[in-house]
């Protein structure tokens, strides 16, 4: 899943440097999203993390990427 969302968010032009979400193991990560856009994540799109931007790489799979990538990329580019 880590892969998958790195190379979903490289794809889609989402800005900024992604690598450490596969240089990371675990079940959780560090998406490097604020808290602001971490509430964001969680308020509009449902996806549910911390505010210090930690989710549960192992909760996701393919049928929810697009909808993650979607919300991560419109929380990084929009104000």
């Amino acid at each position: 899943m880590r892969k998958l969302l790195k190379a979903k968010l490289v794809a889609r032009g989402t800005p900024g440097n992604w690598e450490h979400i596969t240089a990371q193991v675990g079940l959780f990560s560090y998406t490097g999203l604020t808290a602001a856009q971490s509430t964001r994540m969680v308020e509009e799109f449902h996806v549910y993390m911390l505010s210090t931007g930690r989710i549960n790489v192992a909760g996701l799979n393919e049928a929810v990427m697009d909808h993650v990538v979607d919300g991560i990329h419109k929380c990084v580019t929009e104000a």
